[in-house]
């Protein structure tokens, strides 16, 4: 009698598909990939990280610094918080304040709507589509100053443009840039006309992001195009909207130039913001004050947008 002998396959690796008996290959441990090097040399991060230390990391670091002194070009004096404590008792600085926080709100407000609009406009079945998108996106390109100027010569009160055409149909218009009501409106209205073209353009790659399954789904349940718009395109442009607000509030919080060019801040404080604040500072001399409101602006602008952008980024939907 023949005893057949079993071939012993306990240590035996497993098999593959194709059952060739070969031990299946192991994927490396962590340790072993460390070992192998990274993916990209270390070499490669170094002009990105000069640039970023040299033009960022070392001037914010002189900033808390010289803003804790009284200082000019040649010499400098420890003062301590006294620049924080002066700075916080200025008659207009809760103006300026104020007046910052409803800048950035209805110029990042209108940017969306706006932007949102144009948008899905500009990427319907329209004709000159291109030559459209680059119209809307031209005063981008436009020095800020440029605008500024150019629109305090169309809002003048008697030879503005704006208020003859207005005259023609019979309504008085306002000094528009010289009444404190309508100062920083106005302001806020050519800064939303600046800046709207970029915020289309997120918006138009945002939409043309979107799978068009969804869309063909809508108008197989027989869906209008208000469906459209609110079933896929508004819901599945939200990174879109994501990035227009947080981008336009910061520039709202942080703008500047223009508002000094058409209104430096007039009439009286009625149009301060903070930077034009810090700006007068530096005008008058005072360095080291001027230095710890752009400080304190710095900490106001993070701790609005850190919590603004945490609330916004819980709402993404990915399509």
């Amino acid at each position: 009698m023949v005893t057949r002998h079993q071939p012993d396959t306990r240590d035996a690796g497993p098999r593959d598909s194709a059952g060739a008996g070969l031990p299946a290959r192991r994927p490396r441990s962590r340790r072993a990939r460390r070992r192998s090097g990274p993916a990209y040399p270390y070499a490669l991060y170094l002009p990105a990280a000069v640039v970023y230390t040299v033009i960022f990391l070392i001037p914010t670091v002189m900033a808390f610094y010289f803003s804790l002194t009284r200082w000019t070009l040649f010499d400098s004096e420890f003062v301590g918080l006294d620049n924080f404590r002066d700075f916080l008792a200025e008659q207009n600085l809760s103006i300026g304040f104020r007046n910052t926080v409803v800048y950035a709100a209805v110029t990042s407000g209108l940017k969306v709507v706006l932007g949102l609009g144009l948008g899905v406009l500009l990427t319907s079945k329209l004709r000159l589509r291109g030559f459209l998108r680059s119209v809307v996106f031209f005063p981008v390109l436009v020095s800020t100053v440029a605008v500024g100027i150019t629109f305090s010569v169309l809002l003048a009160p008697d030879t503005g443009l704006v208020n003859q055409v207005l005259a023609l149909v019979g309504i008085s218009g306002p000094d528009w840039l010289g009444e404190a009501g309508t100062a920083l409106l106005s302001v806020a209205l050519v800064d939303v006309w600046k800046g709207v073209g970029l915020a289309t353009v997120i918006y138009i790659a945002g939409i043309l992001s979107i799978p068009q399954d969804y869309y063909q789904a809508v108008s197989v349940d027989g869906g209008s195009a208000w469906h459209r718009f609110r079933h896929v395109t508004l819901p599945l442009s939200w990174p879109a909207t994501y990035s227009v607000i947080i981008l336009s509030f910061i520039g709202g919080l942080r703008s500047f130039d223009l508002i000094w060019t058409m209104t430096r801040g007039g009439p009286g404080f009625t149009s301060d913001v903070i930077a034009s604040i810090i700006y007068k500072q530096y005008q008058a001399g005072f360095f080291g004050l001027s230095t710890a409101g752009n400080v304190l602006l710095f900490v106001v602008v993070t701790a609005i947008v850190i919590p603004l952008n945490w609330f916004l980024g819980r709402r993404q939907v990915a399509p």
